[in-house]
């Protein structure tokens, strides 16, 4: 069977805030049923990287994730600012969270979080030559510790499901990939 894509006949936004919006759809299926109450989340689009020193340690964050009421490690990244482009995005966030500077930058992946769900990408960087140039310069409601680990030692991490982060994983896939 062929796929097709669905026809939206309708859209009304239930939520729109600077972080996250949810709207409601109208949508004909491709069998021509009509589907009234299908939720979209709009999110900005998020950037990660696996990010290596000079001495080729992997750079990891820790810090606490509300929603999920845990203390993750993961990959550094975050949201991109309005038309900022992924690059100038990650090389951004990684100089705020952990005041490294890099010497090359690579998109190694482009992934959505939730395409059934959700409308946002996240683009994965590979970075390397990684030297610490500034101190963090956090959000507001931001604490995370910095800390480096060997390739190793991620691939171990990995194996025990130390990394809770789904995004984190394929990042650190996709980066360990390209090295």
């Amino acid at each position: 069977m062929e796929i097709h894509k669905w026809q939206k006949l309708a859209s009304t936004y239930l939520v729109k805030e600077k972080w996250a919006t949810l709207r409601v759809d109208t949508c004909k299926l491709q069998g021509g049923a009509i589907k009234d109450d299908y939720y979209v989340l709009e999110y900005p689009n998020w950037v990660n990287a696996l990010a290596l020193t000079k001495e080729g340690k992997i750079i990891l964050v820790r810090q606490y994730r509300y929603a999920a009421d845990l203390i993750s490690l993961e990959i550094p990244g975050g949201v991109m600012d309005g038309d900022e482009s992924p690059e100038k995005a990650i090389k951004r966030e990684l100089l705020e969270e952990t005041g490294y500077s890099f010497d090359t930058c690579k998109l190694v992946a482009t992934l959505y979080p939730n395409p059934a769900t959700s409308n946002n990408k996240t683009f994965t960087f590979l970075l390397t030559g990684g030297i610490q140039t500034h101190a963090q310069h956090l959000d507001e409601h931001e604490i995370l510790n910095v800390e480096e680990y060997t390739v190793d030692e991620v691939k171990q991490l990995l194996a025990e499901n130390k990394i809770d982060q789904a995004l984190h994983v394929a990042g650190l896939f996709y980066g360990l990939a390209a090295i």
